[in-house]
């Protein structure tokens, strides 16, 4: 029965996948259909707009030769025209001066006969119809303005859609995924000469496999990519996975995206658990800071009640010294209407936990201290630790302290034992946890010099723990093992002490 009922439940597990990756495809089908219509839509107003440019084009040639026509035309108009009117003046001349030589030749005195010969001689002499020119200045040929658009026809006839680049392929034995980086490498199916440059779109995913259509972040664009690789660097790995895909493109289209890849990207992402923490501390997501007046602004809000009220409320109590408490002098007492929720860490452990368990695997993550931070602390600790304890003071917490407090302290400390770290306290600090392989290990973040490492079996699910005193604490997630870690791990053992070694603190 039991045999059947597990092996019906495994259909329907097979059935219900099946059936959320056929809904995945008829989500894609729908999505492309929708797609072939806007963008035939696009391409469509596109052509117009190209054809609109030739049509101007050729308008404005049209205008630009007829012009040049009109302007010979009014050239030779004007020369013609002009030799015209010195030819009619000419001509009226010579009628005149034919007809008064005409009359001369009827005069009887010799002595008028020869005067008026004179005069004729001197006339036909000064003539304008003797100095002009009988040839046209211009001819009436425009031949020199005609045109042969066979060429031209014919590159317009040959007009015809570009060839459209082919899809690259990624080349996923040449993508990686490391150091809060991703390079992404790929290929063309064939040599293409008139690719200008490539466009890389990616996306966050938690979702294994194709890209989907729906609940899904947008594309986000790195394009005029001139190479066949990309690295994307500064990522935060805030989900499991990345889709990413590429696409080739001339200088007026752009081809088909390649075949989406899916690489995992998972690290451990979590926020400090403010609804928990020490009363006394001020928590945001990432940020962790001392607040004196934690405890107090509380408890004047609740005096305000209790003078209304029953007067049954315990009233905070702050003992200060100089304006500041000392974690040694610091006593709190609530009721549980000043506590709340946050009645997880009281008394002295000034302690904030992450909101995300650690149950296998390996995980980093790094912190940054303000500068005038007077104490803090950071490491794991099991989902049972007392309200009371303080990281490293019990066996179930294990961290690394620093105390700026009169003179400064670096130590690593474990069941209330220390040892002191003899080096200098890095600016940012990277936890390195392998919960399978029970080690728990504190890095300088930015050189990843090597400052301690915990040897354990861990029993129970880990939290990250933090300790805040007068100061505050910055912590960064969603980090992969950097590779420089994981390759001093090869050499750890015969570097570091051991939990066993610690001595025990001077109380």
């Amino acid at each position: 029965m039991d045999a059947q009922k597990e092996a019906l439940q495994r259909i329907i597990s097979t059935l219900a996948n099946k059936n959320d990756e056929i809904q995945n495809f008829i989500d894609t089908l729908n999505h492309t259909l929708k797609g072939v219509q806007a963008n035939s839509s696009n391409v469509i107003a596109e052509l117009d707009e190209e054809f609109d440019g030739l049509y101007s084009i050729l308008d404005e040639m049209k205008e630009s030769m007829t012009n040049s026509i009109k302007q010979e035309q009014a050239h030779k108009t004007q020369e013609l025209q002009n030799q015209l009117s010195q030819c009619s003046n000419a001509l009226e001349n010579s009628e005149e001066l034919l007809e008064y030589a005409a009359r001369s030749l009827d005069v009887k005195d010799p002595e008028e006969f020869s005067k008026a010969a004179r005069q004729i001689k001197d006339r036909v002499t000064m003539a304008s119809a003797f100095r002009i020119s009988l040839k046209p200045k211009v001819s009436d040929n425009m031949t020199h303005l005609m045109v042969d658009f066979s060429q031209e026809r014919q590159m317009l006839q040959a007009l015809k859609f570009l060839p459209v680049p082919k899809a690259p392929e990624i080349d996923t034995a040449e993508c990686l995924v490391a150091d809060n980086t991703v390079t992404i490498a790929w290929r063309m199916p064939e040599e293409d000469k008139k690719i200008d440059h490539f466009a890389l779109e990616y996306r966050k995913t938690n979702f294994d496999g194709l890209p989907r259509v729906k609940d899904e972040r947008c594309w986000e664009l790195i394009d005029y990519i001139k190479g066949t690789e990309y690295t994307l660097s500064g990522l935060k790995f805030d989900s499991k996975y990345m889709n990413f895909r590429v696409r080739a493109c001339n200088k007026a289209v752009a081809g088909e995206y390649s075949d989406p890849i899916t690489l995992e990207t998972k690290a451990l992402v979590f926020n400090l658990d403010g609804t928990s923490s020490h009363l006394n501390l001020k928590v945001e997501d990432s940020y962790v800071e001392w607040d004196p007046t934690g405890g107090k602004s509380q408890e004047n809000k609740i005096k305000g009640k209790e003078n209304k009220g029953s007067g049954q409320i315990t009233v905070l109590k702050n003992n200060t010294r100089s304006g500041t408490p000392s974690p040694k002098r610091t006593s709190v007492t609530r009721s549980p209407l000043i506590r709340g929720s946050r009645d997880r860490f009281t008394g002295e452990s000034y302690t904030v936990l992450g909101d995300t368990t650690i149950e296998s695997g390996q995980h980093y993550w790094e912190v940054r201290a303000q500068k005038d931070c007077k104490s803090y602390s950071m490491g794991v600790a099991y989902k049972n630790m007392g309200k009371f304890d303080q990281l490293g003071k019990t066996n179930t917490s294990w961290c690394i302290h620093v105390n700026n407090w009169l003179q400064t302290t670096f130590s690593a400390k474990h069941n209330n034992k220390a040892k002191a770290l003899d080096m200098p306290v890095p600016d940012r600090i990277g936890v390195y946890c392998d919960f399978d392989g029970g080690q728990l290990t504190f890095y300088n973040a930015s050189s990843k010099q090597l400052l301690y490492t915990f040897k354990t079996k861990f029993t129970q699910p880990l939290l990250p723990g933090f300790m805040v005193w007068c100061g505050g604490l910055t912590v960064s997630t969603g980090l992969q093992v950097p590779s420089a870690v994981k390759t001093l791990q090869k050499s750890e053992n015969g570097l570091s002490g051991s939990s066993s070694s610690l001595t025990n603190i001077t109380q």
